[in-house]
């Protein structure tokens, strides 16, 4: 095949969620027939948003601007919280339009097999929205896989002490399902169909 710089290409596309080997090298192949309109763009772009993306200290999100353009959109709902487990998972619900509140990404999922504890998750900045008042609704938007189920639960328990209103997606998300990879009128079935958790 190439030499050693196609071959380090193929790997670290490779490493990219979706991509396996083949699939690494037809997208490396198509990029080395046309650098100059497909990979000398695609690599400024990357080096752009690798300086300019940040993680954004309200919700979790990643923007150019902390607070992220969702949180400090004045036109959403601040009262109505939805809690998602990684940034696909509200980018997927941002793509589907169903919900004009915010969001709190917790950045994973409760994993004894991992090693991820409460800790590990990001919720301090809901703990935080939550003691400052003004919330009226809290929505568990997590997958249902057994990580999901039992992170859902735990932070129910841990959410109750504010009194405020608790709900989970409804119908229309599979068991095992992850939200990122639902299409938009299942995500949106999901989120109207809520219920108490």
């Amino acid at each position: 095949m190439g030499g050693a710089e196609i071959e380090r290409l193929i790997t670290l596309l490779g490493r990219l969620p979706g991509f396996g080997p083949r699939s690494a090298r037809r997208a490396a192949l198509a990029m080395l027939r046309q650098p100059h309109t497909r990979m000398l763009p695609l690599a400024q772009a990357m080096e752009q948003a690798a300086r300019a993306v940040r993680t954004c200290s309200s919700c979790g999100n990643l923007d150019t601007c902390d607070p992220c353009s969702i949180c400090a959109d004045p036109e959403r709902d601040h009262g109505l919280v939805c809690v998602v487990e990684n940034v696909g998972d509200l980018w997927a619900l941002e793509r589907a339009g169903v919900h004009r509140g915010v969001y709190q990404v917790l950045g994973g999922t409760l994993s004894a097999l991992d090693g991820i504890g409460p800790d590990d998750l990001n919720v301090a900045p809901l703990y935080a929205r939550l003691e400052a008042g003004g919330v009226r609704e809290v929505i568990l938007a997590l997958g249902t896989t057994v990580d999901g189920a039992t992170t859902m639960h735990w932070l129910h328990d841990s959410l109750l002490r504010f009194h405020v209103p608790i709900s989970r997606v409804g119908q229309g998300v599979p068991v095992g399902g992850a939200l990122d990879v639902l299409d938009d009128g299942t995500l949106a079935a999901a989120l109207m169909a809520r219920r108490p958790a």
